[in-house]
């Protein structure tokens, strides 16, 4: 049996075209959204501490993309006080000890995307990204086609995060 060659020549992330179609305004900002819904699981709010939340990045550039995201909307870090600061590594150190559990990660990238230069999608509410990495993960489909492969879909993988995290309440701040 032979898979079809136009198979391989086209991949398909039906999820990218609801971020690329949506108006960038405050109707749609699924991140001010997320930090008043009280349906985390609708949002893919992973957990929430006091001053900040851990969400699932909808629209990923890579498997696993996690964003450390503080409730009160701000696009600059000398706009943080002392106590989401705190909140934000807590969550980030929280973040990667999910994503090493679930998904084994070898390694991560973790960073802020500040103003619209630097490739922010929202540059006026600051969150941090966390992405997990593996050693030799780089593959071809990035380097010559500019295309990233997501290999799990959204729901699923929240679905892994909170059993795991769920697992964790005994010893968990959060």
């Amino acid at each position: 049996m032979s898979f079809p060659k136009q198979h391989l020549e086209t991949l398909w992330a039906p999820w990218r075209v609801e971020y690329f179609e949506q108006p960038k305004d405050a109707e749609h900002d699924f991140l001010s959204q997320a930090a008043r819904t009280s349906d985390d699981a609708a949002h893919f709010v992973v957990t929430r501490s006091k001053y900040a939340f851990l969400i699932l990045n909808k629209y990923p550039y890579s498997s696993g993309h996690l964003m450390v995201v503080p409730y009160r909307k701000t696009g600059k870090m000398s706009d943080l006080e002392e106590a989401e600061i705190l909140d934000l590594w807590q969550l980030a150190v929280h973040a990667q000890q999910l994503l090493t559990a679930v998904v084994h990660a070898h390694g991560f990238n973790i960073g802020f995307n500040i103003g619209y230069g630097s490739g922010a999608g929202f540059e006026d509410y600051l969150h941090l990204h966390i992405v997990p990495r593996w050693n030799n993960d780089q593959n071809f489909m990035p380097l010559l086609a500019g295309t990233r492969i997501i290999p799990e879909g959204l729901q699923s993988f929240y679905q892994k995060l909170i059993a795991y995290q769920n697992s964790l309440k005994i010893s968990s701040s959060f």
